[in-house]
């Protein structure tokens, strides 16, 4: 017979074979996935906490920065028959996320998935914001290779751009990563 995992939220018995690791879902407090993770692998759990790359304007630049893919959430492998009170008091941790009372392992398919769709990213790049009027050449797209001018942001990631086309200038919008300065 299978021992109810020690002290959970509300000792509530796990869904699943008995001895057998699986992943569940973890919910971490407001902004606090990172800590969250760091701290329960202090504590020899094993984490995943997929992550993507996103462009944010920051003072005047455009940064590449990492971030949750699922913000406010993490997967942890436990064992049914493990000692899950630490949980409870690691910093960063809310609760394992349950349905009608039990928590429910996720499918290990699903954590495979989407470690491989997610990279890993070294160090943030900082790319230097363009100036109204400057020269840009466009990289992808129905335009490619043609050569417009900077006529200002559209949002965070967009440009917009005036081209030369039929002797007129016409105002286009791009995406950031489709442009680079000339």
């Amino acid at each position: 017979m299978c021992k109810e995992p020690p002290d959970t939220d509300s000792a509530i018995p796990v869904a699943g074979p008995c001895g057998e690791l699986a992943w569940y879902l973890l919910q971490c407090k407001p902004r606090q996935d990172a800590r969250a993770e760091e701290n329960l692998l202090r504590q020899g759990y094993q984490c995943f906490r997929p992550r993507l790359q996103r462009e944010k304007l920051s003072a005047g630049r455009i940064r590449k920065v990492e971030e949750s893919l699922f913000p406010g959430y993490l997967f942890i492998q436990l064992d049914r028959q493990g000692n899950w009170a630490p949980l409870r008091s690691t910093r960063g941790v809310s609760r394992l996320v349950a349905f009608n009372g039990y928590p429910l392992a996720v499918g290990e398919q699903l954590i495979e998935q989407l470690r491989e769709r997610s990279h890993e990213i070294g160090r943030q790049v900082e790319v230097p914001l363009l100036q109204v009027g400057d020269k840009v050449r466009i990289t992808e797209g129905p335009f490619a290779e043609l050569e417009a001018i900077f006529h200002g942001m559209d949002g965070n990631a967009r440009a917009m751009l005036l081209l030369n086309l039929l002797n007129r200038q016409q105002l286009v919008q791009m995406p950031l990563t489709s442009i680079v300065r000339d």
